[in-house]
């Protein structure tokens, strides 16, 4: 991949002007069907884009010394990260990547909950250091998972290559390994029953508690291509390249939005988890399925 193709997958498709619009989507599907499970209405179509041009043209309270710097900085990183990941995405058939991009996605991924944390703190406010602790014990957790039964696939796969993945149907076993990585992503999305580091009833909005105006608009489009990168990773896992063009494009966001619907159902049917209840879940349930993954791959390249 060279320097051209590198920026053209990063700011037009499927960066940035493709995915900012489809992570408004998805954020409206989310509040939607819970929404809808939850016997209301909903939020009108273009909600997302109308919070986040309201946020933008709110004042941001100004903070003196270089915590203030340090605030401002965190959700440009975030946004950038996440973007990043999600140019990645073998959205098409023959996308380019490069041998190894899949362990660049997953450092990408990760980029927004450490920016989360680190605001927290750079925050000095009580309620948001609070959730940034949490945020911390929760990505521990979830992410000896989510690591694990990613690494199976790529090893069961032989490649870390992203298209190569993505042009491969996943074999039985390997469905272990991709129901692991969707029992993570409520985590890594802070949805119930993992709404942990931002639950508004205990410590108002957790690291976010002090952000405000355009800062936080950044916030919340992070959090959406958030979703785009984590539903993408498992819609490029789950199905091979069945199309291309348009077809292609329409089948990766369609199934995208089924994640996000199954997830927001999740979320919709369940209440927020204790701490230590949550690391349990992941370390004792979920971590079954991606151990079952990586013995199933080891037994596999030990039989051929």
């Amino acid at each position: 991949m060279n320097l051209a193709t590198a920026l053209a997958r990063l700011l037009l498709f499927p960066g940035v002007l493709f995915a900012v619009p489809v992570a408004w989507f998805f954020l409206w599907v989310e509040r939607k069907a819970v929404a809808r499970m939850q016997g209301r209405i909903g939020p009108p179509f273009m909600q997302p884009f109308f919070d986040f041009i309201k946020l933008l043209g709110k004042e941001t309270p100004e903070r003196a010394g270089i915590a203030g710097t340090l605030m401002k900085l965190w959700p440009v990183v975030a946004v950038a990260a996440a973007a990043g990941a999600v140019g990645l995405l073998p959205v098409l058939p023959a996308s380019g990547g490069f041998e190894g991009d899949l362990i660049l996605l997953l450092a990408l991924m990760e980029v927004p909950s450490m920016c989360i944390i680190a605001a927290g703190f750079s925050s000095r406010s009580i309620f948001a250091e609070i959730g940034s602790v949490r945020e911390a014990v929760l990505s521990v957790a979830y992410n000896v998972v989510f690591v694990l039964a990613i690494l199976s696939i790529a090893a069961a796969q032989n490649t870390f290559r992203l298209e190569a993945l993505a042009q491969r149907p996943a074999p039985l076993l390997e469905w272990f390994a991709i129901a692991a990585i969707l029992g993570c992503l409520p985590a890594k999305l802070h949805l119930n029953p993992f709404s942990l580091p931002n639950a508004e009833q205990e410590i108002y909005s957790g690291p976010m508690t002090e952000y405000a105006g355009a800062e936080l608009a950044l916030w919340e489009l992070a959090h959406g291509l958030e979703w785009v990168a984590g539903t993408g990773l498992v819609a490029a896992l789950i199905a091979p390249h069945l199309a291309s063009g348009a077809v292609a494009i329409l089948l990766f966001v369609a199934l995208c939005c089924a994640i996000v619907v199954l997830l927001s159902a999740l979320a919709a049917a369940t209440a927020r988890l204790a701490i230590d209840t949550t690391v349990r879940f992941y370390w004792r349930c979920t971590l079954i399925f991606a151990v079952v993954a990586v013995s199933s791959m080891l037994f596999l390249r030990g039989r051929s």
